[in-house]
């Protein structure tokens, strides 16, 4: 086993996805509501940078930037010995509430877009090897969760044939289509041949889901001609050859530490669950997560 130490943790909630709830740098386990247990996440963005600021995002100190390099060496000990207390020691049933202690996968996640780091390849195949230390087969997915930015990088899409052979998946990030060629949820710059063409690219070398959150802003939901441009570029992504394996959808999981918190607010469920109605026409499977 490693030499660093799991510090005391809370029970574990799914109302908190604390990055340092273990008191380490790169890895956090949480209980994820939709994966249905627990999910030990790896954060490649410790310094709170992302190249996207969702003004959904629960991220703190939340800057505009890339992820910084990495000790590789100590996200691996780190992840070993998160998984040693998961699968050898008592860390389920003295942290984990009863109908979660299921260890449902590996995910990067984090503070950050994790496709920013220059060392992202480098990561997929450590914990490949972890993986495989641990006997974590298939019943344990490797998640990519992204904005999918950097799917347009040869390095970034090597990586993800390489998740595709340790049972990764990928949750590509597409909360509404750009309206004059930006993102106000998202605020980024953003043209709809950019999202098609990244989904492509990240759907063709490995399973990839469209991952969306919707929220009223202002107490307004959106409105038909923002859900039907949105069908629109689901269309789009599908007709470019995007082997997409469905969307997971979601409402306001966390509060808001952006600006335009005090703005946003739940959407109803019966809101919801049309909208998942009109997705499901289109031949696309629909997770929804209130």
């Amino acid at each position: 086993m490693s030499e660093t130490k799991l510090s005391a943790a809370i029970p574990l909630a799914v109302n908190d996805h604390s990055r340092d709830i273990v008191g380490m740098t790169y890895v956090y386990p949480v209980v994820s509501r939709r994966a249905g247990g627990v999910s030990v996440g790896i954060n490649l963005n410790p310094n709170n940078a992302c190249n996207w600021r969702c003004i959904y995002c629960q991220v703190p100190d939340l800057q505009r930037g890339n992820a910084p390099p990495l000790d590789l060496q100590q996200l691996e000990r780190e992840l070993d010995t998160m998984l040693d207390a998961i699968v050898n020691g008592s860390f389920m049933e003295e942290k984990v509430p009863a109908e979660a202690r299921r260890l449902n996968d590996i995910a990067l996640s984090g503070n950050g877009e994790p496709t920013s780091s220059r060392q992202f390849a480098e990561v997929i195949g450590l914990i490949g090897r972890i993986k495989q230390k641990f006997g974590l087969g298939a019943e344990v997915k490797l998640v990519l969760i992204s904005n999918g930015s950097q799917m347009y990088r040869p390095e970034v899409q090597q990586a993800l044939e390489q998740m595709r052979e340790f049972n990764g998946e990928v949750w590509f990030k597409l909360d509404r289509a750009p309206v004059d060629d930006y993102s106000f949820v998202n605020q980024v710059a953003l043209r709809d041949s950019q999202v098609v063409r990244h989904a492509v690219a990240a759907a063709t070398r490995c399973p990839t889901w469209i991952q969306t959150c919707m929220f009223a802003l202002d107490g307004q939901l959106p409105d038909e001609t923002a859900i039907a441009a949105y069908l629109d570029l689901l269309r789009e992504c599908l007709q470019a050859g995007a082997p997409l394996q469905g969307v997971l959808l979601y409402g306001l999981a966390r509060p808001s530490t952006q600006a335009e918190a005090p703005r946003l607010s739940a959407a109803p469920r019966d809101w919801m669950e049309n909208l998942a109605q009109r997705i499901e026409t289109m031949g696309l499977p629909v997770k929804l997560s209130l």
